[in-house]
């Protein structure tokens, strides 16, 4: 067997749809990883690579002990989804053989679960799938601590299985969603809520493509009013956006089986990121019994539901309320009824936790107005970056570089143009010294507001023009955007252009 190590912690959930006349039972569960987690005895040792069953559950100082942190930032998150946190909770041992389950059974919370019955709400909205966003909503039948299994890998051209023990024993936080959802772009949005929810509560970082969050998705289909179908297991998601892509795909694939008159197996597949298809892994066609018993080495797990005692030795939920911060529904709500920024942005300015972070230190100063700073953000620096070929994650503008360069634009001592330029500067040479203002300078971009000097400008380009003024003059208002056009150029665009039509129509007057 190979192994390594490194700390984290998991999660899951579950879902629903209906589609031409066919529903889809859809379970998600979702697993995103705790900062802290339960604790092994002895201290863990370096990355082994020829390990047998003892090297993970050595006997008998395989003591399983639970830690508080945990399970505060598991009640955090129970609370942040509006669920009923239960006074006294306890663990189970959930039978199954696997390679990647040394010990042949896994702590979980089946029958006396950490927190039930909650909510969560969010926005969907795809650019190019939705013409505008919706509001939705999935029940959370429970919330629980687990026990991480391994994980194993095949490898097809050598013909051979590995098992990384990695997480085995590792803590994971369940999640068990009702069936509410409808399509995959509505679990891929609610996949988003959860990332970024728990990313707020800092109890995870959110990143799928680390396995910090995981997500398993199990699809039916079968006729309205009918029981539900056989269901499919789909594992290896990688991201959110392929919890879209492969629940659609699945459905696709079952819906076209079921027309042609065949069956759908009960198994689980594997979903292919570079295809885009899913594949077999293995059948589940026999109802496993898992066996579940008390947990015999952790007691009831119990928590402090009325009073704010700050103790080491008690998980008090009124204090840990108190600690929650304004979560990314909340957020979009706010902008939108406090800033009339637009839904569309600032479902996409929250879903972006750098661009959020920017936008918040921005408007700091009430000067600046928070609906262009959103557009600033959503068109311009996203078009930069786009150019550049960066994602959102590697953007390299500070906030203080920001605020100097939308202060240089909302004073108009620079145009957009010139914002758009400074800002591709600022992303091509991150490690440059130079500020926003100096750029401007150094590249002699600064737009030309003196009075006296666009008085000047304008009267040049009606002495070089006497032919057009004169059409003007006859009436023919159209001939003015010519005017304005060649003062432009003559300018090479560096001059307030509300500021010098004004001027230019008072001079044309006389």
């Amino acid at each position: 067997m190979v192994a390594s190590r490194s700390s984290g912690t998991f999660w899951k959930g579950k879902a629903t749809r209906v589609i031409e006349r066919q529903e889809t039972d859809r379970l998600l569960p979702i697993y995103p990883a705790i900062a802290i987690a339960l604790e092994r005895l002895p201290a863990p040792r370096p990355i082994a690579f020829c390990m047998d069953i003892f090297d993970q559950h050595y006997l008998p100082l395989h003591q399983q002990r639970l830690q508080k942190k945990c399970v505060e930032l598991a009640v955090k998150t129970a609370l942040s989804l509006s669920c009923k946190v239960n006074e006294v909770s306890t663990f189970d041992r959930k039978h199954y053989f696997y390679a990647d389950l040394p010990a042949g059974y896994q702590i979980t919370q089946q029958r006396a679960p950490l927190a039930s019955d909650g909510v969560i709400s969010f926005q969907v909205y795809t650019p190019g799938v939705h013409k505008k966003p919706y509001h939705k909503s999935s029940r959370i039948k429970q919330i629980q601590l687990e026990q991480d299994s391994g994980k194993s890998l095949h490898d097809a051209e050598l013909k051979r299985s590995l098992v990384d023990l990695n997480r085995a024993g590792a803590p994971l936080i369940e999640l068990v969603f009702e069936p509410d959802l409808e399509d995959g772009e509505e679990a891929a949005a609610l996949v988003k809520e959860l990332v970024l929810i728990v990313q707020r509560l800092r109890a995870c970082s959110g990143r799928m493509e680390q396995g910090a969050l995981r997500v398993d998705a199990n699809v039916s289909l079968h006729r309205t009013g009918e029981p539900l179908g056989t269901r499919t297991e789909i594992k290896n998601i990688g991201s959110v956006r392929g919890v879209a892509s492969a629940i659609r795909y699945e459905i696709d694939r079952q819906r076209a089986l079921l027309q042609d008159g065949g069956v759908v197996s009960q198994e689980t597949r594997s979903w292919d990121a570079v295809e885009k298809v899913t594949v077999p892994m293995r059948d589940k066609e026999v109802v496993q019994d898992y066996r579940f018993m008390p947990e015999p080495n952790l007691p009831p797990l119990r928590v402090n539901l009325k009073t704010k005692e700050d103790s080491k030795d008690v998980i008090s939920v009124p204090l840990l309320q108190d600690t929650i911060p304004e979560l990314p529904e909340e957020s979009r709500k706010r902008i939108i009824e406090k800033y009339r920024v637009r839904p569309e942005i600032a479902i996409q300015l929250v879903n972006e936790p750098v661009l959020w972070d920017l936008f918040q230190g921005v408007t700091q100063d009430e000067s600046r107005d928070p609906t262009k700073v959103a557009n600033l953000l959503m068109n311009d620096l996203l078009t930069v970056l786009n150019k550049n070929k960066l994602e959102v994650t590697e953007c390299p503008v500070t906030t203080t570089q920001l605020c100097e360069l939308t202060d240089l634009l909302l004073t108009k001592k620079i145009n957009l143009e010139t914002f758009k330029q400074i800002l591709n500067e600022l992303v091509e040479n991150p490690d440059s010294e130079r500020s926003p203002a100096r750029l401007v300078a150094d590249k002699g971009l600064s737009l030309v507001t003196d009075d006296d000097e666009i008085t000047q400008r304008c009267n040049e380009v009606i002495e070089e023009n006497p032919k057009l003024v004169q059409q003007y003059k006859n009436g023919k208002v159209k001939v003015f955007k010519a005017l304005l056009g060649i003062l432009t150029k003559n300018t090479q665009g560096k001059i307030d252009m509300a500021q010098a039509s004004e001027k230019l129509k008072e001079l044309l007057k006389k």
